[in-house]
């Protein structure tokens, strides 16, 4: 690890040299264009909506009614029944579902008793743009629903509760965890991707299997050796990134440990991914035009600046198996939302099994290119 850690070499050539190059640098502002033209500004389309009906009254029977319509028109939510408000507020808090609507008892009764009917709308804001998404839709829906019928013969004001889980979150916190990921990506593409291709070109791979150490000893070294430069630009982004942002969650003990299995975790997922794309390339110039392509197909479909539910279903299916999702998604839920491990099970689980994947894809590829 050591003689893999002291060949680090960087050589910069003229940007026209390679035709590839400028093909690949055309195709950029492209992916560009089609990947942020639909990421931002468009509308939340079937974001998860649990509902809690305590009531089972005529009165909740219409907001469900409700519910259909905004699904069939505008599908901003679909709704999701639920049982018990406990489990329902968990499923948010653990982001399974976006919010929830809780139709508390004798709802029913009290429109027609006219004393002050209630109903409750939990929302994750640590995602501001679903949360005023929801409470926009919701308020609609109850001013809707305290409109008088034609010949009004019972006066009903339904008022619509928001229940927060989380005090304010700036956007500069919302956009943390995003920013972490891209800043360990960054250092894969700059500590692993363009110094392996530099040292490729230059025969350093080739030279290496003169020495006792195996290729796949060589492989496991130079991931290795990216996997912790990574690590070390996490861990400083995450700790200088927090106290600017005024996130204080990361000197809980639970947030510590963590943080510190996604850190890592990302690390080797991003770095055998890296290392999987760059193994079948020769010309050390096409990699430096890749990455700005890479950055924008990892990066902007994540949810790191938008909310996923936002995207079409093509940009939506890149998301569900893009690495960046999961990582985002885990430091979300570590750093704003102290959920601990449990609500990140899933994305450790991801990220492990995509490192191991294309770990075994990229072994093979990279014994037969030398």
């Amino acid at each position: 690890m050591n003689r893999m850690m002291a060949i680090i070499e960087r050589e910069m050539r003229k940007f026209f040299r390679s035709p590839a190059l400028m093909f690949a640098s055309m195709v950029f502002p492209l992916v560009q264009l089609i990947v942020l033209g639909n990421a931002f500004g468009g509308k939340i389309r079937d974001a998860k909506m649990g509902v809690v009906d305590e009531d089972h009254g005529t009165q909740a029977i219409r907001i469900k009614e409700a519910f259909d319509a905004v699904r069939a028109n505008m599908r901003t939510f679909v709704t999701i029944p639920y049982d018990n408000e406990v489990q329902a507020r968990e499923d948010v808090r653990n982001g399974k579902i976006q919010g929830a609507v809780i139709i508390p008892p004798q709802y029913s009764k009290m429109v027609y008793e006219k004393n002050h009917p209630r109903i409750a709308l939990i929302v994750d804001n640590s995602d501001n743009f679903m949360s005023s998404t929801f409470e926009s839709e919701m308020a609609d829906l109850t001013n809707a629903l305290n409109q008088p019928d034609v010949t009004p013969r019972l006066l009903q004001q339904t008022a619509l509760e928001v229940v927060e889980l989380y005090p304010y979150i700036e956007y500069m916190k919302y956009l943390l965890p995003g920013s972490i990921t891209l800043a360990m990506f960054v250092s894969v593409m700059i500590g692993g991707g363009m110094l392996y291709i530099d040292d490729k070109a230059r025969g350093v791979h080739e030279g290496y299997l003169v020495t006792p150490i195996s290729k796949a000893e060589l492989v496991f070294g130079l991931i290795g050796a990216g996997a912790i430069k990574a690590v070390m630009t996490g861990v400083v982004i995450t700790v200088v990134g927090s106290l600017l942002a005024g996130v204080g969650t990361i000197f809980n003990p639970g947030t510590i440990v963590g943080l510190v299995v996604m850190i890592g975790l990302t690390s080797v997922a991003l770095n055998s991914m890296m290392f999987l794309l760059m193994v079948r390339i020769e010309d050390p110039l096409v990699p430096r035009a890749m990455f700005g392509i890479l950055n924008t197909l990892l990066f902007f479909p994540s949810g790191a600046i938008y909310p996923i539910q936002a995207f079409p279903a093509w940009l939506q299916a890149i998301a569900k198996v893009d690495p960046f999702t999961f990582a985002v998604h885990g430091f979300t839920c570590l750093l704003l939302k102290e959920t601990g491990l449990t609500a990140i099970v899933p994305d450790m689980i991801y990220l492990s099994i995509f490192a191991v994947v294309t770990l075994a894809l990229a072994v093979p590829l990279f014994k037969r290119t030398l």
